[in-house]
């Protein structure tokens, strides 16, 4: 069984090996591929049987609606917050991702990320090019005693969680239901603002939803102590940047994203000029372990929902 015609959108040729387009071109009879921003996107959906978008790519119900025949959606990213799948869900469409492609590669990430800050490894590069040699006035500090905040423990938080604990951090994590499992391990629950205002480190580790939309509000920096790091390798629109500068503006914490394409989307200059404000491309999940992942992932998705059991359905 394949499909009769399958739609690309903003899916990149050069992210699978010619033997995954191979694979994946033969589960359907006609592939069309558009840019994100391509103009026949609405009318190629006329008779489009699946759907199949890059990261961050807006599916509408309008979207939707405007294909009668559509079967299936596949979004090439965990998160899925730009798909209206409660719209699909009621459409009988099944909307898949690719959960935990790239645990390890986020997770690790994020332990490089805040370990550059802490022992102020560009600093160190930089004297050394400048002919210099000397630590004089690098205050760098560790990881292992300090409190560690995990906001999300979903199978990325977890394993970060698990290798703070490897340094010797005391773990607190924050979730919407409680963690049996994690506090077997000796991690510790806290609500939100407790977390918040006591955590040496806290990332952020979950799906962008309604109900973590904004999740770092204007309340939630002003709870955030004085000292903290803080690493946000989730959608930027679980943060409110007009609070974020606010309190950046204080110079009395470091934020850290791998989202600097939407941090600067509007006005491209607005978060440069903070020198605690540390920004990466989106960098955190490029493995090449975690693109074998996703290849895998995504393809055996779309190869078990034409076989009938369908895997990785954020809308059942």
């Amino acid at each position: 069984m394949k499909f009769k015609k399958m739609l690309l959108v903003n899916v990149a040729r050069s992210i699978f090996s010619d033997e995954n387009w191979k694979e994946l071109n033969s589960l359907a009879e006609q592939n069309i591929f558009l840019a994100k921003d391509d103009p026949r996107f609405k009318e190629e959906l006329k008779d489009v049987e699946c759907l199949l978008t890059g990261y961050a790519i807006p599916v509408t119900n309008e979207h939707i609606d405007a294909a009668p025949n559509l079967k299936y959606i596949g979004t090439l990213a965990t998160a899925y917050h730009a798909i209206d799948s409660e719209h699909a869900r009621q459409k009988g469409i099944p909307v898949t991702n690719i959960a935990g492609y790239c645990v390890e590669s986020v997770a690790e990430f994020s332990i490089a990320a805040l370990l550059n800050e802490l022992r102020q490894l560009d600093e160190g590069k930089m004297r050394v090019k400048n002919n210099s040699y000397s630590y004089e006035g690098l205050t760098v500090g560790e990881i292992k005693g300090k409190v560690f905040g995990v906001c999300g423990l979903g199978a990325i938080g977890m394993r970060l969680a698990e290798i703070a604990q490897g340094f010797g951090a005391n773990v607190w994590y924050w979730n919407r239901t409680r963690k049996p499992q994690a506090e077997s391990k000796g991690m510790v629950y806290k609500e939100k603002d407790e977390l918040l205002s006591s955590a040496d480190f806290i990332s952020l580790n979950f799906a962008h939803t309604p109900e973590t939309n904004l999740f770092l509000n204007e309340d939630a920096f002003l709870k955030i102590k004085s000292g903290a790091i803080v690493i946000n390798t989730v959608p930027i629109e679980t943060t409110d940047l007009d609070a974020l500068e606010n309190r950046l503006n204080k110079n009395d914490m470091i934020f850290i994203t791998d989202h600097a394409e939407q941090m600067n989307k509007e006005n491209p200059e607005r978060f440069i000029q903070y020198k605690n404000c540390v920004q990466y491309p989106s960098i955190a999940f490029i493995s090449k372990e975690a693109r074998a992942n996703m290849q895998e992932i995504f393809i055996n998705n779309l190869k078990n929902f034409l076989s009938g059991s369908p895997t990785n359905v954020v809308n059942p």
